[in-house]
């Protein structure tokens, strides 16, 4: 397959992709802070640098791009035509970082969530998100992940 666009486009589209403040992480944000919950964004002295990090309740939340950090079985986590085997290494190690870091949060004695950006792409998926979430920081589980339910 080939690509629409020139290579400098597609690059200059690409570079243009923001790894903070994207719109997922922003529902999510608004939806703890609207349930009461205060939070510190993106603390680099953790591992992997969470997203959105409660430390009173030692609480760290992940917003992941399901391109980005292929989320398995979502149908937005497609590989690129272009350049797969490029892509293959880039997004695998994306992944492989992610299960290091939750990993080493677990192991300082936090509890991790991760949110997948499908849960908060459509109305009905993202219904049910909010109470999700806050049962899950009110509850004792150690890991968690949210995506929207996948499609047959």
């Amino acid at each position: 397959m080939v690509d629409v666009v020139s290579p400098a486009d597609r690059s200059r589209m690409m570079a243009g992709i923001q790894g903070k403040n994207t719109k997922p992480e922003l529902i999510v944000r608004r939806m703890l802070f609207a349930s009461g919950y205060r939070f510190r964004l993106h603390r680099r002295d953790l591992p992997g640098a969470p997203d959105i990090v409660m430390p009173g309740r030692k609480v760290a939340v992940f917003v992941h791009g399901c391109f980005w950090h292929m989320h398995n079985g979502c149908r937005y986590a497609k590989m690129p035509a272009t350049r797969p085997e490029f892509w293959k290494v880039k997004l695998e190690t994306n992944r492989e970082r992610d299960r290091r870091a939750v990993e080493r949060l677990r192991a300082l004695g936090w509890r991790v969530l991760c949110v997948w950006e499908c849960a908060t792409l459509h109305v009905h998926s993202a219904a049910g998100l909010q109470t999700a979430i806050c049962d899950w920081i009110e509850g004792d589980a150690q890991h968690g992940e949210f995506g929207a339910p996948l499609r047959s």
